[in-house]
């Protein structure tokens, strides 16, 4: 499978890249700074500068030519302010959706974040609650387009504790928990090669079920 990764420099899509490439998989992998190169090269990945805020879609598209799948795996980041999340996480995944159909790549899965369904808690500030409501705006407008077979991943409160392998994956609800961007990653390759999860929006936190089954079970 030849999988094109957008926003390849991010702890899970840095994970994804090596288990793709590990798995003998082809992976491209886009990414703004080009001081980032070597960390993408090392996973295996091709590296591709392209700056989502930038880039046109048909520029885009250019990128993913021949390629079997995309992973829209890309953020604005912690730091960044309210109006990044709506350029980054929302307007890149609708951009990336815009070059697949150009380029003619139907699969798509898109790395989105648990809480979307709720109003975001104002206690927690502008920014988070720009970045929420810029994650279901992006869900709302994959899960709509028919160009695509998108798969939406919500992992939980992200760890970076060593992987289990051992998962809870489910359409919402689903209790609130933690998962590890290792399991996270394992989870999206898994769901790349799963097209029966076309369609889908799924919950993914730590659990007992191992994640084939956990996958298989989704039918």
């Amino acid at each position: 499978m030849d999988v094109v990764i957008a926003g390849g420099h991010g702890q899970i899509a840095l994970r994804l890249s090596t288990l793709l490439t590990g798995q003998g998989h082809t992976v491209r992998s886009l990414f703004r700074n080009p001081d980032h190169r070597e960390d993408v090269a090392a996973t295996g990945a091709t590296p591709v500068v392209a700056d989502l805020e930038e880039v046109g879609a048909e520029e885009l598209a250019t990128h993913l030519s021949g390629a079997d799948a995309v992973v829209f795996a890309a953020g604005a980041g912690p730091d960044s302010g309210a109006a990044r999340k709506e350029t980054v996480d929302r307007d890149g995944a609708t951009l990336l959706a815009d070059a697949a159909a150009a380029a003619g790549v139907r699969r798509y899965v898109l790395i989105s974040s648990t809480g979307v369904d709720a109003e975001p808690d104002p206690e927690r500030g502008e920014v988070w609650a720009a970045y929420i409501r810029a994650k279901k705006a992006a869900e709302e407008a994959i899960r709509a387009d028919r160009r695509l077979d998108a798969t939406i991943l919500r992992p939980g409160r992200l760890t970076d504790g060593p992987g289990t392998g051992r998962v809870t994956l489910a359409p919402p609800p689903v209790e609130y928990g933690e998962v590890t961007r290792d399991d996270s990653a394992a989870a999206v390759a898994a769901l790349l090669t799963a097209p029966g999860t076309a369609g889908t929006t799924l919950e993914l936190r730590a659990g007992d079920t191992e994640l084939g089954d956990a996958v298989a079970a989704l039918g």
